[in-house]
């Protein structure tokens, strides 16, 4: 029995001395720890998104339950600012290409005009297509059915439009649609024909509060609002509305943020952006 214990213990000691020696179960513990540590991802997304990235970011705690996913929406343009003046953002997700292209030193030198270098290009990709549309508010009191209908009451002077501002995705699309209508802006500004939001979501409130006749907006800011869609912009109008997304050189959490990235292009992520009229980018 003695020799029987003093060989059982003999191994034990044998066991140990090799485990420590390797260092391999150490590492491995320590690579696990690691993986598990809870992490803040900070994510920049236009004003449109924000109704389906808060459900996306509950379905998203059951893929991975130790990240938390912190979000700051506003307009595009407002977002890049911060993002160029040194805003912590591991994730930006834009209404336009032009606001993405402006931070992304792989774009024309012509929109990126300033050689800003924060976009990881090979994250970069198409995510959403949404829709420029023609909301009224309840009971559409001017009557207003189509953007020709619109443009008439424009030429007579007794409408008014809410719009987004010129650094807003939503008004620049907005300014192209006038453009097409050859509708002077500014005159029609002057004339109090116009107002203006800083971000879509501003104008959506106008809309749905009656403050004004009727409002350009995005189909999902719409239908989130419950407001009444009178038309549809072509591409003729105002071309295609595509949001892009990517994954910032100044991340702090790259690789976690890549995976969320990954998430959003999945058919549990697109099927929320679907529920509110978002479609894939064809």
């Amino acid at each position: 029995m003695k020799k029987l214990l003093a060989g059982l213990l003999a191994g034990c000691m044998a066991v140990s001395l090799t485990a420590c020696s390797t260092g391999g179960g150490g590492a491995d513990a320590s690579a696990n720890a690691e993986s598990s540590e809870p992490t803040e991802l900070v994510v920049f997304a236009a004003a449109s998104l924000t109704e389906t990235l808060e459900q996306i970011a509950e379905d998203y705690k059951e893929i991975a339950p130790d990240v938390t996913l912190t979000f700051n929406f506003d307009s595009s343009g407002t977002l890049k600012t911060q993002i160029q003046e040194g805003a912590d953002c591991d994730v930006f997700l834009s209404a336009a290409q032009k606001q993405m292209d402006q931070l992304d030193a792989a774009a024309d030198a012509s929109v990126n005009t300033e050689g800003l270098d924060f976009v990881q290009s090979d994250s970069r990709l198409d995510l959403l297509e949404n829709k420029v549309t023609l909301a009224v508010p309840e009971g559409n009191p001017k009557g207003i059915d189509s953007f020709d209908a619109l443009a008439q009451h424009f030429q007579a002077g007794d409408i008014l439009l809410a719009m987004g501002n010129s650094d807003v995705p939503v008004g620049q699309y907005t300014q192209k649609i006038l453009g097409y209508y050859g509708l002077d802006e500014a005159a029609l500004a002057s004339a109090g024909c116009i107002t203006y939001g800083t971000n879509v979501k501003e104008v959506t409130t106008q809309v749905r509060e009656g403050s004004v006749d009727a409002g350009i907006i995005y189909a999902t800011d719409a239908f989130s609002a419950g407001l009444t869609v009178v038309d549809e912009a072509t591409a003729d109008m105002c071309g295609q509305v595509i949001y892009p997304a990517a994954v910032l050189k100044t991340a702090a959490h790259p690789e976690a943020a890549q995976a969320f990235l990954d998430y959003l292009s999945t058919d549990e992520a697109m099927a929320v952006f679907a529920s509110v009229g978002f479609s894939p980018v064809a």
